[in-house]
């Protein structure tokens, strides 16, 4: 045994996190904290375990990164914008004024810097929204869309597009199915924002059915904000447990279930449990747009992330918005935006048992197949120069591919 495992190909002096293994127990290395330690033994390419090592444990071994929720045809135009700022209302508005500058050669540049800081960050997947536009056939998607498409072709990465429209526009039976029909036949997912309309509960029956009927998952931007009342995130519980709907569904934002008493947390929470439903929290933009006063925000505009998991849901971090409109600031990185989660959901450590957050869980939430440290290929590994989980998430060090970086022995 300790012959065979001579012979394979290792990562030295690496740390894996404990909740990124299915069986720690059985995975081989020393306990350190939330992790595991040891050198990582690849065979016929694929990971096998820890064995024994005798250097210290000076790298953190991860899959490739999942971003759940950006707008990468949105990314990179506050240089544009003098007078950004302000609430939800006044960031639809100016992003709205900026479309007049949406050509195809700024859409390509903003978005492909978008998946490059995406790809240097670790990313292997990512969904990205795409604005449809305000044509009533339904079915004549922007030019931002198939732009996207070859963007994420040439990135390497698995890129996922979004149809964004209206609840209400998807109200139409004939608009949804169009737009249903145009986003399957590129390989798409279904989404549309969902707030106070008053035909929400129709567009979120027609785009069930539609997504029933084409096979696809669907992703809604879901009562981002913190007026009362917002109630689109149980409107959308309700219509997929009422039509039994099997396929992934992401909803992002959620940001009004902060202010639900305990008791309708548990039952909403109970109910996208049921569902299947997914929640991605997204902190950069939530918490610069959310619990605006006109002086210092006393309300932190983020879902509830700790109550949810707690209760089985599946919950994800996105970065949404990167200096746009919606946030002047930002940056396409999970491992930054995880870390922003943590400062504003208080997530404790050890801080090893949030990374699936932006790794298996973001994966499963997509629809993707959920790939751990345990069997990855070495060419899906990201090798760390950390030396504990507070400094991953610190940001402080750059991803890396282990295959390129020359970290076999």
């Amino acid at each position: 045994m300790n012959r065979a495992i001579r012979q394979d190909a290792r990562i030295t002096g690496v740390q894996i996190p404990r909740s990124l293994i299915a069986d720690p127990a059985r995975f081989g290395g020393e306990v350190r904290g939330d992790c595991l330690a040891g050198d990582l033994v690849l065979r016929d390419g694929r990971v096998a375990g820890l064995a024994p090592s005798t250097q210290p444990a000076h790298r953190i071994v991860l899959p490739r990164l999942t971003e759940p929720h950006v707008h990468l045809d949105k990314c990179h135009s506050v240089f544009r914008m003098n007078d950004v700022g302000g609430d939800l209302a006044a960031a639809i508005d100016a992003q709205r004024a900026d479309k007049r500058n949406w050509g195809v050669e700024d859409v390509r540049d903003r978005a492909k810097r978008g998946l490059d800081e995406l790809a240097a960050a670790g990313c292997g997947a990512v969904r990205t929204h795409v604005d449809w536009p305000d044509d009533p056939s339904g079915d004549a998607p922007p030019p931002a869309w198939d732009l996207l498409a070859e963007l994420g072709e040439a990135s390497g990465m698995v890129v996922q597009r979004a149809a964004l429209t209206g609840i209400d526009r998807m109200a139409d039976a004939a608009y949804a199915r169009r737009c249903a029909d145009r986003v399957a036949r590129d390989g798409g997912v279904l989404g549309a924002f969902v707030f106070d309309q008053n035909e929400r509960d129709a567009g979120l029956s027609n785009a069930f059915r539609e997504a029933d009927r084409l096979g696809l998952a669907l992703d809604f931007h879901v009562d981002e904000g913190l007026a009362p009342g917002l109630d689109g995130l149980e409107r959308v519980a309700d219509a997929a447990l009422a039509t039994g709907f099997e396929g992934p569904v992401l909803c992002g934002h959620a940001c009004a279930l902060a202010n639900r008493d305990p008791s309708d947390v548990a039952r909403i929470a109970d109910k996208l449990r049921r569902a299947e439903i997914a929640v991605a929290m997204l902190p950069q933009t939530n918490l610069y747009l959310q619990g605006r006063n006109g002086g210092t925000p006393d309300r932190r505009g983020v879902t509830r992330l700790k109550e949810l998991r707690a209760a089985g849901v599946t919950v994800v971090v996105g970065a949404d918005n990167v200096r746009d409109a919606f946030c002047p600031i930002g940056r396409h990185d999970p491992l930054y935006v995880l870390g922003l989660a943590v400062l504003a959901a208080h997530l404790d450590p050890p801080l090893g048992d949030h990374l699936p957050l932006i790794t298996t869980h973001a994966e499963r939430a997509l629809g993707l197949p959920v790939q751990s440290v345990v069997g990855a290929r070495a060419q899906d590994l990201l090798c760390i120069d950390a030396t504990d989980t507070s400094e991953l998430f610190s940001g402080a060090v750059p991803c890396r591919l282990s295959e390129t970086a020359g970290a076999f022995e």
